[in-house]
C-alpha cells in the first residue's frame, strides 16, 4: 500500500474513534438530562462508528499496512439543548463524508483499486449515516417546546438494537 494511502487510512481510523466518542459523549449529555431514550440511541451510533474504526483498522493490515493509534481530541460534552446535539451530530456525519471522499479521490489518484472498493462501503454508509441524523434532527424541529412529544421521541429512539456481539463479528 502507498505511503500516502497508509497515512490517510490511519487518520480517518482515528476520526471514526473520534466519533464513537462525540457519540458516546451525547450520551452522557443525555443520560443527564434523562432522555434514556436518546441515551441509548447515542450509545448504539458510538458502538456502530467503532465498528467502522474496527473495519480500517482490519484494512490496513489486510493491505501489509501498519496501524498507528493517533491522539483523539476530547469531544464537545453540553450543547443547548436535544436539537442543538443531534444538530451538531449531523454537522459531523457530513465532516465525516467529507473525510471518506477525500479518502477515495485519494484512492483514485494512486490507483489503489483495492481501497477504493473498500471506501466504497462508506460512501454508501455515510448516506445512512447522514439520512439518520437529519430525519431526527427533522423530528426535533418539528416538536419544538413540546414535552410531551420528546417523551415520546425518547421512547422511539430505545427501541434501536444494540447488539455487541454484532460488533465484534463485524472484524
Amino acid at each position: 500500500m502507498h505511503n500516502e494511502m497508509e497515512n490517510a487510512l490511519n487518520e480517518q481510523l482515528k476520526w471514526e474513534l473520534y466519533s464513537a466518542y462525540l457519540y458516546l459523549s451525547m450520551s452522557a449529555y443525555f443520560d443527564n438530562m434523562g432522555l434514556d431514550g436518546f441515551a441509548h440511541w447515542m450509545k448504539a451510533q458510538a458502538a456502530e462508528e467503532i465498528m467502522h474504526a474496527m473495519k480500517f483498522y482490519k484494512f490496513i493490515f489486510e493491505r501489509d499496512g501498519r496501524v498507528i493509534l493517533q491522539e483523539i481530541p476530547a469531544p464537545p460534552k453540553d450543547w443547548e439543548n436535544p436539537e442543538d446535539a443531534i444538530a451538531y451530530a449531523y454537522k459531523h456525519e457530513k465532516e465525516v463524508t467529507n473525510k471518506i471522499n477525500n479518502l477515495m479521490s485519494l484512492a483514485k489518484k494512486l490507483q489503489d483499486y483495492a481501497a477504493e472498493n473498500f471506501l466504497q462501503w462508506f460512501i454508501e454508509e455515510q448516506v445512512e449515516e447522514e439520512d439518520s441524523f437529519k430525519n431526527l434532527l427533522n423530528k426535533l424541529k418539528l416538536i419544538k417546546n413540546a414535552p410531551q412529544a420528546l417523551f415520546y421521541l425518547d421512547n422511539e429512539l430505545r427501541q434501536r438494537p444494540l447488539d455487541l456481539n454484532l460488533l465484534m463479528t463485524q472484524v
